[in-house]
């Protein structure tokens, strides 16, 4: 037998981080492998310390690589926090004369868009196609073949900071892997747990990590949002340890054992013994004190997400309503939270598609991951597919 084709995903989170390896059979995807650990060397969704997030990534990959029996040399890696941005952008281009519309004038009018003039410190990291304009006719998916003598390509380019960038790619060579590419984490999230007819009628998929909120807005099957909040699970947390006046440690533990981000879900009234530091004597609190606090920081964030949903034009038509991923959805209540502020159905995204995927994993905490390893699959299989009939590739995996 010949080496396995390996698909593997590394999520990076403040948090966690975690990393997915599954086995390519006949373009069929199986989870072979799958490892975490703790996060450490971040800071405001930035990376601090170089050396401990290599480390953190070393560990999370060792132990796939134990159970999956196999060594990882390469892999998709997830980036998120404020070093993205994103943004619109319209290339045109002038045939001179009316004519048939072929493939490649649609690549190059897509590659003109891209041509924005960036900051010195940031660079292109994803390219969204949109739709095409035909002699200023609008809408058109894929006007190959039609009569013309001008298109215009509308795209969401997404940008990161030059420096966490090189940041990220260093931490993961300095553990001795290769990054096959980088992904916005947001969009690895809608990868994995959604359909392309869910995005068609319009979705927004909201990751919710540790230090920071990822948004992507897709409207057509299209991309027409995507951005980087600075309020995660951290801030809910740091909120209860000020209000309860406990440490952190503890305010987490209270928080996921005990909280819930809408009141009246819970027993508002029971009591909840607070921690206390050593000589003093236990206290207690009402679970709604808790809830209170933690029912507060959702709204806020949600409403933060309601504004990006307004920039884009998508507040009132998300047909296909939320999709929550990351460790921060995980606290009991966020849908609920979501659906009030934001008037659209919620649900929480799981990811979909790959064989043997265990119960334990079936959380949102796991969907970036998965959507980072389910891109490193069609990359391999695109890349195998050009070898074996370049002339068709582009019209079978685009």
């Amino acid at each position: 037998m010949g080496k396995p084709l390996l698909a593997v995903g590394i999520d990076p989170g403040s948090w966690r981080t975690r990393c997915v390896i599954c086995r390519i059979d006949h373009e069929q995807l199986r989870l072979i492998g799958f490892g975490e650990s703790c996060s450490r060397g971040w800071a405001k969704g930035r990376v601090a310390d170089q050396d401990t997030v290599s480390q953190s990534i070393v560990e999370a990959v060792r132990e796939a690589e134990s159970m999956a029996r196999v060594q990882v040399e390469s892999a998709v890696v997830g980036i998120g926090g404020a070093a993205i941005e994103g943004a619109n952008s319209r290339g045109i281009y002038e045939f001179g004369r009316p004519r048939e519309v072929e493939p490649a004038d649609l690549g190059y009018a897509a590659d003109r868009a891209t041509r924005i003039r960036l900051q010195e410190d940031r660079l292109l990291l994803q390219v969204c196609p949109q739709d095409f304009i035909v002699d200023g006719r609008a809408g058109y998916r894929n006007p190959k073949g039609i009569r013309c003598s001008r298109i215009e390509a509308n795209i969401h380019v997404i940008t990161a900071a030059v420096q966490e960038h090189q940041f990220l790619l260093s931490a993961l060579h300095q553990a001795h892997l290769a990054a096959e590419e980088t992904i916005f984490e947001g969009m690895a999230a809608a990868y994995a747990a959604t359909l392309p007819d869910d995005r068609c009628r319009g979705l927004a998929v909201v990751d919710i990590g540790d230090q920071s909120t990822e948004v992507v807005v897709y409207d057509g099957e299209a991309m027409i949002g995507a951005s980087s909040l600075p309020i995660g699970g951290e801030r809910f947390t740091k909120d209860v340890a000020v209000c309860l006046c406990t440490s952190f440690e503890d305010a987490a533990h209270l928080k996921e054992e005990y909280g819930c981000a809408i009141l009246g879900l819970t027993s508002d009234n029971s009591l909840i013994e607070l921690p206390s530091a050593e000589g003093r004597p236990p206290r207690e609190a009402t679970r709604r004190q808790l809830n209170e606090v933690l029912e507060a920081r959702a709204e806020e964030l949600f409403r933060y997400i309601r504004w990006e949903l307004a920039r884009t034009g998508m507040e009132q038509s998300l047909l296909e309503g939320v999709v929550l991923a990351g460790g921060g959805a995980l606290l009991n209540g966020m849908c609920d939270v979501a659906e009030k502020e934001l008037n659209c159905q919620t649900r929480n995204g799981l990811a979909v598609g790959i064989e043997d995927w265990p119960e334990y994993l079936d959380t949102p905490a796991w969907t970036v991951a998965a959507g980072l390893a389910m891109y490193s699959a069609r990359l391999k299989l695109r890349r195998d597919l050009r070898r074996k009939a370049p002339g068709l590739a582009g019209l079978v995996l685009r």
